[in-house]
C-alpha cells in the first residue's frame, strides 16, 4: 500500500479524465492521497475532492508565489478550514525565490503567520522551499515550527539542509526527480535520510517521473518513486511501501481503517 502525499488532483490538467487518473492510482495500490491547496482558488477545490473520496484528504494553506494576493481574512478563512475533518495539514507554505512573483518580504510574513496558525490549531506543516533553503530554515527555527513538525515537500537541498530539517522535526519527502538519471544531489540525500523520517510524493500534475519526465504527473506513479527509493535503500518494494505508509499516517493522524470510495 502505498500514499501519494503531495498531489494536485484539483487542477485543470485533470479537468478531462479526473476519475480515471483517481481509479489508475488505486489500481495501483495507492490507497490514500493528500491533495494540497494552496489559496483562494484551489483550497476549495482541493476540499470538494476530499469530501467526494474517502481516501483523499486536503491541505489548506498560501503558496508563496500568492503571498502578494493574501487578503485580509484569509489567514482567519484558513483558521476556519482546519477544523474540517479532512483537513490534515497547513500547506504548502513556505518561500520561493526563483519565480518573481511575490515580493520576500511579503513571502516572508505570510509564511510565519501560517506557521504560526499551524502551531495554534495543532497541524503540521507542508513546506515549499525553492532557492531560498537557509531562510527557510532559519524561519522554521525562529517560529518553533519543531512543535507541529511537518514535510519538506520535493526537498532538493543538501543533506546538510536535510540535516537541520531533520532536527526540526521534519520529514523529508521525494518526488519524480529523484528518478532522473542525473539527479545526483537527490539520491545522495535519500540515501541517508533515516527511514522513520521518509516520504515519498507525485507533486501532480507537475514534476512526473522517469519514463515520463516533461509530461502529465499521476499519482499512479508514485509507485516509480517508491521503486527507485527502495532501490537506493536497498529495500524491497514492499518494505519501502510499508515503511513511507507508516511514516505518512502517523504525520498526517490519518485513518488506519481501510479507505474506500463513497
Amino acid at each position: 500500500m502505498l500514499i501519494d502525499t503531495h498531489a494536485h488532483l484539483n487542477a485543470e490538467q485533470f479537468d478531462e479524465d479526473r476519475q480515471e487518473v483517481i481509479a489508475r492510482a488505486q489500481q495501483n495500490g495507492i490507497r490514500r492521497i493528500i491533495n494540497v491547496g494552496f489559496n483562494r482558488e484551489t483550497i476549495p477545490t482541493s476540499l470538494a475532492l476530499a469530501e467526494q473520496y474517502d481516501f483523499i484528504y486536503s491541505t489548506v494553506g498560501w503558496h508563496p508565489t500568492d503571498a502578494i494576493n493574501m487578503k485580509d481574512g484569509d489567514l482567519e478563512w484558513l483558521e476556519s478550514l482546519c477544523a474540517h475533518e479532512k483537513v490534515v495539514a497547513i500547506g504548502e507554505i513556505g518561500l520561493d525565490y526563483y519565480w518573481d512573483t511575490s515580493p520576500k518580504d511579503v513571502q516572508d510574513r505570510v509564511f510565519r503567520e501560517q506557521i504560526r496558525l499551524a502551531r495554534k490549531v495543532k497541524l503540521p506543516i507542508v513546506i515549499h522551499n525553492r532557492d531560498a533553503h537557509h531562510d527557510v530554515v532559519e524561519t522554521l527555527r525562529e517560529e518553533k515550527a519543531s512543535e507541529v513538525g511537518g514535510v519538506m515537500h520535493c526537498f532538493s537541498g543538501s543533506w546538510e539542509t536535510a540535516k537541520q530539517c531533520l532536527d526540526l522535526n521534519f520529514y523529508i519527502s521525494f518526488g519524480g526527480p529523484v528518478t532522473f538519471k542525473n539527479a545526483k544531489q537527490p539520491k545522495e540525500v535519500l540515501e541517508k535520510v533515516p527511514l522513520d523520517r521518509l516520504l515519498i510524493e507525485t507533486d501532480a500534475p507537475y514534476l512526473a517521473p522517469h519514463p515520463y519526465r516533461g509530461k502529465r504527473n499521476e499519482s499512479s506513479y508514485v509507485r516509480l518513486i517508491a521503486e527507485t527509493a527502495a532501490e537506493i535503500k536497498g529495500l524491497s518494494l514492499e518494505e519501502l511501501a510499508e515503511i513511507t505508509t507508516r511514516n505518512a499516517t502517523k504525520l498526517f493522524n490519518l485513518k488506519t481503517s481501510e479507505m474506500t470510495q463513497k
